[in-house]
């Protein structure tokens, strides 16, 4: 486990009165922020998010306890972090550069690279052709990315927020999710964790790795757990809503104990814990080639000795064990003591025509390879209904080595492809699934006649 960026080691928040008394707002409390992650801190109003915020940044001094940076006090140094706040908190007389660079300034930059640095960030969160323009000119969307870029220009190892989409109408608030989940998955910006105050439940299922939930009355961590859906979410897919509902009842139930749906997957029901999804390793062979292995099996009574059939085909057993290990891994063959067997799919695979082939390879992929159901997940999920194939090279890079992951993703897009599952652009290494698409672009048409 990466070491953490921020710990927070029983840090109270409290306000002594004339008497000798003291105003708890914070019990001691023990946090952690690592890096690779998003963190959202959910509370009911008045728990006391913001305080624990401001502690955490250095804003604001523990009344004890203490927060140390990468394992050192906090007293005494200037932490790497920057804030995105609710209210915008725009400088009204400075242009949208100007904004944006201001925090360089008062880290003394010089004015080439300071420059440079500000419009790059600028046209990352796009807002290029805007930097002349002043706030009163901007609308609420728009000033928020002008925080945003002022936030991350100077590379801040840790970005809080704090309620940031909360001043925002529902679809400006919904766009703009969208646009900083898409800059973080695709790691275009220079921040190496962050995190998120807020009072929007689905907002913190939609963005957050982990999640914090607060009590109050002092405020005290009442649960901590980890969200263990891939990127991009669907709001309505049953495990999403089933951490909503987790949250909502932690969050108006303050008696009762609630166990975290992350931990209850933790045990299946025979009591063994689950292991992480690992992605198979997909054997290098073409679509083609195992439509035309299903072919000859047919042909050949269904059923053969696998070393006499290289022998015959004048083929290593080596070159044809891809395509084989391909059509058990689809479940159109298995393997039995040498011999290889069709099924009845891998027959109906093999003697279909080629559209009914498609379809076929199709449920069988996505039945049957992981990857290919992540992929078909994620474009379903997104609004535009494609992503950059990074995303998943980085997914692939947790589990293989980096050459044997160009491999791994270049048998994906052939299988992916040939199977109607997604297109891809190569020129700006998209997939992208067209049918979808072009199906909400004909509903957004219609809803524009009417």
């Amino acid at each position: 486990m990466a070491e953490a960026i921020i710990q927070a080691r029983a840090v109270e928040k409290y306000y002594a009165q004339p008497g000798g008394d003291k105003i708890e707002v914070i019990a001691p409390t023990d946090l952690e922020i690592r890096p690779g992650k998003i963190v959202c801190l959910l509370g009911p109003s008045g728990s006391g998010k913001s305080t624990l915020l401001r502690m955490l940044t250095g804003l604001s001094k523990p009344s004890s306890g203490q927060i140390l940076w990468h394992g050192n006090p906090m007293d005494g140094q200037i932490p790497n972090v920057s804030i995105v706040f609710q209210s915008f908190a725009l400088f009204p007389w400075l242009t949208v550069l100007e904004n944006v660079e201001a925090p360089l300034i008062a880290r003394a930059m010089g004015a080439i690279e300071r420059h440079k640095r500000a419009l790059k960030m600028i046209d990352t969160v796009g807002l290029d052709g805007f930097e002349t323009a002043y706030p009163k000119e901007l609308s609420g969307g728009m000033k928020q990315r002008v925080g945003f870029a002022r936030a991350l220009v100077v590379e801040p190892e840790v970005l809080f927020m704090d309620e940031p989409f909360s001043a925002l109408d529902v679809l400006t608030a919904e766009n703009l999710r969208s646009e900083l989940l898409e800059l973080w998955l695709n790691k275009k910006m220079p921040t190496t964790a962050i995190f998120v105050v807020t009072h929007n439940i689905e907002e913190a299922v939609l963005l957050a790795d982990r999640v914090i939930v607060l009590g109050r009355n002092p405020a005290r961590i009442r649960s901590d757990f980890e969200i263990d859906i891939a990127q991009y979410r669907d709001r309505k897919s049953p495990r999403f809503l089933e951490y909503v509902d987790f949250i909502y009842k932690t969050l108006t139930r303050p008696e009762q104990e609630i166990t975290a749906p992350g931990k209850a997957a933790q045990v299946p029901g025979d009591g063994q814990p689950r292991q992480r999804t690992k992605f198979q390793m997909l054997p290098h062979a073409r679509p083609g080639g195992i439509a035309g292995f299903m072919e000859l099996l047919a042909d050949r009574g269904g059923r053969d000795d696998l070393y006499k059939l290289a022998d015959e085909l004048a083929m290593d057993v080596d070159d044809l064990l891809p395509i084989v290990e391909a059509s058990v891994m689809l479940g159109f063959a298995v393997l039995r003591e040498g011999d290889v067997e069709i099924t009845p799919e891998g027959r109906r695979f093999g003697e279909a025509d080629i559209q009914t082939q498609k379809q076929i390879f199709r449920e069988a992929a996505l039945n049957n390879v992981a990857l290919l159901r992540l992929i078909e997940n994620t474009l379903h999920a997104k609004r535009d209904h494609a992503i950059g194939e990074e995303f998943f090279r980085d997914i692939l890079d947790e589990h293989f080595s980096s050459d044997e992951v160009e491999r791994q993703f270049e048998t994906a897009l052939n299988w992916g492809r040939y199977a109607e599952i997604f297109d891809y652009d190569s020129e700006n290494g998209r997939l992208f699934h067209r049918e979808e698409a072009d199906t909400d672009a004909d509903a957004l048409r219609v809803a524009g006649e009417v």
